[in-house]
């Protein structure tokens, strides 16, 4: 599919979407959160792809934010339509899968911030600015943010981040486990390839079972939450990646000479 305003490129197993408006600093319009969510669709449904790779083009923002002047134009009902929107495409994200990395070089502010989270692991550069300013425009994180804010960084963080609507450097987003790793900016590519290579190299059947254990599990009661997590171990069982590593990891174990 061709798109607008959205960059794909494969390498291997992994594949790299980069959302491609720098005249808005990558803010996400209608347009482009419908083409993310086609997007990424495709890459659940293609079994060459293990890992995604979520950017914003240029150095100065991964996503600013939801386009202001479009979100201007809008009624209640309106309002209400677009929120959804952007939350079913973060769904979408969060419920890939697969591994979803999002690459944060430089400002992931409302919207930036809230598809940030909805990927799984967030490597930033030392320069990345995040944060949930909506309040300055009378607003509420609309995409998430309240949510998935609370849910990595506590009740607390969230409350500040959403009531000043501050931004926040790379080093106190890490702190408040909103940010996965930190690394200086001409190090970020070289850091999220050697993760994404990691993963593309993983069993997908234990990747897609640590995700749905830690993602829906992790909503559930302790007790329904171990359940969860013992039934997808069991899942893994099937898999002849299990196989070909428990007999690679014991093949190891063997002493190199066994004295007969």
């Amino acid at each position: 599919m061709a798109y607008r305003n959205l960059l794909s490129e494969d390498r291997g197993a992994i594949r790299t979407l980069t959302i491609n408006r720098p005249d808005k600093l990558n803010a996400l319009n209608r347009e482009t959160i419908g083409e993310l969510h086609v997007a990424f669709d495709q890459a659940r449904h293609d079994d060459a792809i293990r890992v995604v790779v979520l950017a914003g083009v240029g150095e100065k923002a991964f996503v600013a934010g939801a386009d202001i002047a479009e979100l201007a134009t809008l009624n209640p009902i309106e309002a209400r339509a677009a929120s959804r929107a952007g939350q079913a495409m973060m769904r979408r994200v969060e419920t890939l899968g697969k591994p979803v990395i999002a690459r944060i070089q430089g400002y992931a502010l409302g919207g930036g911030m809230e598809l940030a989270m909805s990927c799984h692991l967030r490597i930033a550069s030392d320069k990345a600015k995040l944060g949930q300013p909506e309040i300055n425009l009378g607003l509420i994180p609309g995409f998430g943010g309240t949510q998935r804010l609370l849910r990595l960084a506590g009740r607390a963080a969230a409350l500040e981040l959403c009531l000043l609507g501050h931004q926040i450097d790379a080093a106190r987003a890490l702190a408040l486990g909103v940010l996965n790793r930190v690394v200086a900016a001409d190090k970020l590519d070289e850091e999220i390839a050697a993760v994404a290579d990691q993963l593309a190299s993983s069993a997908p059947i234990a990747l897609e079972g640590i995700l749905d254990a830690v993602l829906v599990g992790g909503e559930c009661a302790l007790d329904q939450g171990l359940d969860y997590e013992a039934q997808t171990f069991a899942t893994c069982f099937a898999s002849e990646d299990m196989r070909e590593g428990t007999h690679a990891f014991l093949e190891r174990r063997k002493p190199a000479f066994s004295g007969r």
